[in-house]
């Protein structure tokens, strides 16, 4: 008897825990009763008959999922390996679960084919410069297809992309190469700017025949700075003018 007894309070312990269930801040029940859904519950404590009612855990916080590394041909042609990470989280419990088998897989198997598709359709260039703009394409077409599953996506953010060893080699002698036309673009802007101002300062001294002179003597001047110079001074115009009146006169 005794142990019959305390089968029989196993029994009812058993159905007792059954009974109850204590859900966290972040988490939520979807109950079924009798295969049909009743409501979305908690957190807290919760009551649900045993045999009768089923209930499905959804966490709300954030999930950081990682992509694995996608293998992408670029819209010229080069083949790049790029990896992600999304974040996204549940605001739809019910739908999270009647509407998706299992959400997560879903998640990534769209972000994995939206990744390629999205990166496939720009040039190399644009992934390198454009990343932020690339990522928040890719956020936008996942939130809108993950939005009947109750699921919204937060963020995208492209972490890696590789490429291989000899399309690392080019993009290097680009940059080179890019670097010297800019290196000749600034000295010819240089010169061009050079010409105007010395053109500038031609017709001010051919306007004033005493600043000509008076320029001519600093450079005089900035040569005899020098050791070992030797310079023939020539003999001003106006000097010889002034001797010519005396004969005449």
């Amino acid at each position: 008897m005794n142990m019959i007894y305390l089968v029989i309070v196993v029994l009812v312990f058993i159905v007792l825990f059954n009974f109850f269930y204590v859900l966290r801040e972040y988490e939520r029940a979807v109950v079924f009763t009798l295969g049909r859904f009743w409501k979305v519950t908690g957190p807290g404590l919760i009551i649900i008959v045993p045999f009768i009612q089923q209930i499905v855990r959804i966490e709300l916080r954030t999930v950081v999922m990682d992509i694995p590394p996608q293998d992408v041909i670029s819209r010229d042609n080069v083949s790049v390996r790029v990896n992600a990470v999304v974040y996204f989280r549940v605001i739809d419990p019910q739908r999270a679960v009647i509407q998706v088998e299992d959400y997560q897989i879903a998640v990534s198997q769209l972000a994995q084919t939206t990744l390629r598709s999205v990166l496939g359709q720009h040039e190399l260039d644009e992934m390198l410069a454009e990343r932020t703009k690339l990522n928040t394409h890719v956020q936008q077409i996942l939130d809108e297809h993950t939005d009947a599953w109750g699921i919204k996506i937060s963020m995208v953010e492209i972490k890696h992309i590789d490429l291989n060893e000899s399309m690392v080699r080019a993009i290097a002698r680009q940059a080179e190469a890019e670097r010297e036309r800019r290196a000749k673009v600034i000295h010819a802007d240089g010169e061009l700017q050079a010409s105007k101002k010395l053109l500038e300062a031609a017709q001010i001294l051919a306007q004033q025949p005493q600043a000509l002179q008076l320029r001519y003597l600093q450079t005089l001047s900035n040569i005899a700075e020098e050791k070992n110079s030797t310079i023939v001074f020539p003999l001003p115009i106006e000097l010889l003018s002034v001797f010519t009146k005396q004969e005449k006169t």
